[in-house]
């Protein structure tokens, strides 16, 4: 019993060590990461205070104009001959310094005359065995060269330096150590070289992706443009629609209201409040399509989008303003989009107001929709006869233009359709076409 009592207890005092260590290690680990984040901060505050006078310098930089740093290094290279040079040799010093530095104030103009310009006063100053800090526009030279030339001229102001270096390493360099200066006259030309063709790439990058921006603001003010083309075009059908058709029937209907108030006036009464529902009718449509009615309205749920369905209350309206429409519906609609759908109806509408204003009384129409499963055939006949087609020697001159037609056209092709209107031989008139529900991206009703 004592042994086994003690086994926990001394179990226990075993595992209070072993908690302690861990919680110190990781007290430990804490530590160290604490002081490693701490470094980190440290480290990037010193690199932040260390370029703030670099960014001082590169905005002191941008104020300044391209030419002041070429004067600048051809004034310090003057001051340091004016100093250094011995008085005999003070004015060859000079006027040489003088030749290789103030040509780089032009560099920017005229790059290679300004490279052969300075290449020709260091070989003067070779030949006049004058050795001089202000070889150093060379160097410039052949970056400006470098980055507004191309690969071949690139090489050419590389090679000319590189002859240069030659020489002057030859004549220049002390106890015959030729190769020493003339591997650091490379590297620096090499540098140069490679620093300007680095310039030259970059800016014509920039130049690209400027050009490209710039392309694609242009794009998308075409875009925009025919976007709002397009919009003022499918107003414009719509209101002509929308107009014509309730206009004709108004007029029909108050025509009608005119000639019935004194023999039937349950009839006038009845024609007055068609006008009425009519006028509210056009009213609604004409908000819709100039986007003033929101979904939101009770009036958008009291007046949908009106589609195959809503030919049956049309066909009914033109037969009130005198003229009997027959529909005549083959096929389920359900699947046909809202926006095929619209179109469809505004064929119709349109092709039963031309009729309504341009045949005598007594016609009739007839409307007939067959809806497959990726087509919808509509096709609208009357029985009366329409005024002549003018030719198009008197198109111009006797009657205008209609919008009817062309926007009927315009609808159909939409969805792939050809519109056919013309006079059957018969007599009367025919409104035809099919329309394609996989030629236009429409949302699903």
């Amino acid at each position: 019993m004592t042994e086994a009592a003690a086994e926990p207890g001394h179990a226990h005092r075993n595992q209070a060590p072993v908690r302690v260590r861990v919680r110190a290690r990781w007290a430990r680990t804490a530590a160290r990461l604490t002081g490693y984040a701490d470094l980190a901060c440290a480290r990037a505050a010193r690199a932040a205070r260390a370029a703030r006078p670099l960014r001082a310098a590169a905005r002191w930089r941008s104020r300044l104009p391209p030419t002041a740093w070429d004067a600048l290094l051809a004034t310090l290279l003057l001051l340091n001959v004016a100093t250094t040079r011995a008085p005999h040799e003070l004015p060859v010093a000079a006027a040489l310094t003088a030749a290789l530095t103030l040509p780089l104030l032009w560099r920017r103009r005229a790059p290679r005359t300004v490279f052969a310009a300075v290449a020709a006063a260091a070989l003067v100053q070779w030949l006049a065995d004058f050795q001089l800090p202000a070889d150093v526009a060379l160097l410039v030279a052949l970056y400006t060269v470098a980055a507004t030339s191309g690969r071949r001229g690139t090489l050419i102001a590389g090679a000319a330096v590189e002859a240069g270096a030659v020489l002057a390493c030859l004549r220049w360099s002390t106890d015959g150590a030729f190769l020493t200066p003339f591997v650091a006259v490379t590297a620096l030309a090499v540098a140069a070289a490679v620093l300007g063709v680095n310039v030259r790439t970059t800016r014509a990058y920039l130049a690209a992706l400027e050009e490209r921006a710039a392309r694609l603001e242009h794009e998308q003010e075409q875009q925009a443009r025919l976007a709002a083309a397009e919009e003022r075009a499918r107003i414009t059908r719509e209101m002509h629609d929308i107009v014509t058709h309730n206009l004709s029937v108004m007029v029909a209907l108050t025509d009608a209201a005119v000639y019935a108030q004194h023999r039937s006036p349950d009839k006038a009464t009845t024609a007055m409040l068609q006008i009425s529902e009519t006028g509210r009718q056009a009213l609604t449509d004409m908000r819709r399509s100039l986007g003033v009615l929101r979904t939101d309205e009770p009036d958008a749920r009291r007046h949908p989008l009106p589609g195959i369905a809503q030919l049956a209350a049309l066909a009914d309206q033109m037969g009130a303003a005198g003229l009997p429409t027959g529909l005549d519906v083959h096929g389920g609609h359900a699947h046909i989009p809202a926006t095929a759908q619209l179109t469809v109806y505004r064929l119709v509408q349109e092709a039963l107001t031309n009729t309504l204003k341009h045949t005598p009384a007594g016609t009739r129409a007839t409307v007939r929709i067959h809806c497959a499963a990726a087509t919808v055939t509509v096709d609208v006949t009357d029985t009366g006869p329409h005024p002549p087609q003018p030719t198009t020697a008197t198109a111009a001159v006797v009657v205008p233009p209609g919008h009817g037609i062309p926007g009927m056209r315009e609808r159909s092709a939409a969805y792939g359709g050809t519109l056919h209107a013309g006079p059957l031989p018969d007599g009367g008139w025919r409104v035809h076409t099919r329309l394609h529900l996989d030629s236009a991206g429409a949302p699903p009703a």
